[in-house]
């Protein structure tokens, strides 16, 4: 049985949805019955595919796609896609914001590369600023809908955002601190644009998820497969979320069954942050692992990756104890 309240009827626009977790998020919508889906990424060719894709998967009879070619760092091309999508479908009742990178190295916070600093704050911090506040704008303007429950009608505003952001948006992510500083930058967004805008029907939430499988979280465990077993030391559950599992989500908060839930960041973690000191270990055990035991399997006197071995031998014997 579906709830009536987490299906949806409206215009979306998902920006990052040429793969992963923004993909996933735009083919969830179209099972949940939005009418038309606006596929944004920088790459041209993932996003027409990812549009058409969606076709097979809408549940709505009158469903539309088409993708737009966007750089989320420039500020006019953001408008330009929001212009789009308002002047072609009429309205933006939804959007979902999951472009973003990572730091690509791994440095103490003290030898961060200030070039890499900006790209990855530019990126990631910038663009979904950039796209928040033209979505915003763009909802504030249009009238607001309403949905009638078993226990009555009820005004559901003007229109949702959904930023996909980061378990690191909660905790400290050693040898990071680019992408770590971005991702708390990212929920702080989310905070405000719901706060500043709640009372013209704008909600903005984040999902905030650990490890998610993606075609990068594959090629990872094929390449270093004990990050599998990490992960399954860590999460309850044994296995990282699938993609559509933060797509359904995602579809969640952007339904009117959520229409009490504004600026809210939610974890998505299975259980993974059950003490207080679980997420920090659990994310420095991923993104140390291999450099670190490599090292010392290969007879490495290197002294710090000796300091991070021992670390990840310490995670293990304190998870092995939790049990």
């Amino acid at each position: 049985m579906v709830i009536r309240g987490t299906q949806l009827d409206g215009v979306a626009l998902v920006v990052g949805s040429g793969r992963g977790i923004g993909q996933q998020a735009a083919f969830s919508l179209a099972e949940a019955g939005a009418r038309v889906i606006v596929f944004a990424d920088m790459n041209t060719e993932t996003a027409t595919a990812s549009a058409e894709e969606s076709k097979q998967y809408a549940t709505n009879p009158e469903y539309q796609s088409t993708h737009f070619t966007v750089n989320v760092t420039d500020q006019d091309g953001v408008q330009a896609m929001v212009d789009f999508v308002v002047e072609k479908f009429g309205r933006l009742d939804y959007a979902v914001n999951a472009a973003g990178v990572d730091n690509g190295v791994h440095t103490p916070f003290a030898d961060t590369d200030i070039d890499n600093f900006d790209r990855v704050q530019t990126i990631n911090a910038r663009g979904m600023f950039l796209c928040c506040r033209a979505e915003a704008a763009a909802m504030r303007k249009q009238t607001s809908r309403s949905f009638t429950s078993r226990t009555g009608t009820r005004d559901i505003g003007r229109g949702a955002i959904v930023n996909v952001c980061s378990a690191n948006s909660f905790a400290g992510l050693p040898g990071k601190g680019s992408y770590t500083v971005s991702k708390h930058a990212c929920m702080a967004v989310t905070k405000m644009v719901g706060l500043d805008h709640s009372a013209e029907g704008i909600r903005c939430n984040a999902v905030c998820p650990i490890w998610v499988r993606t075609p990068l979280l594959d090629v990872e465990l094929e390449r270093n497969p004990q990050v599998r077993a990490e992960i399954e030391a860590v999460i309850p559950i044994k296995r990282a979320a699938e993609s559509d599992e933060v797509g359904d989500t995602i579809v969640y908060l952007l339904s009117p069954s959520a229409s009490y839930v504004n600026a809210t960041s939610l974890l998505l973690d299975a259980a993974g942050n059950r003490t207080g000191m679980i997420m920090n270990m659990s994310i420095m055990v991923y993104y140390v692992f291999e450099e670190s035991l490599c090292a010392i399997e290969k007879g490495s006197r290197d002294v710090r990756s000796n300091r991070k071995y021992n670390g990840v031998n310490a995670t293990r014997k304190w998870l092995a104890e939790l049990d």
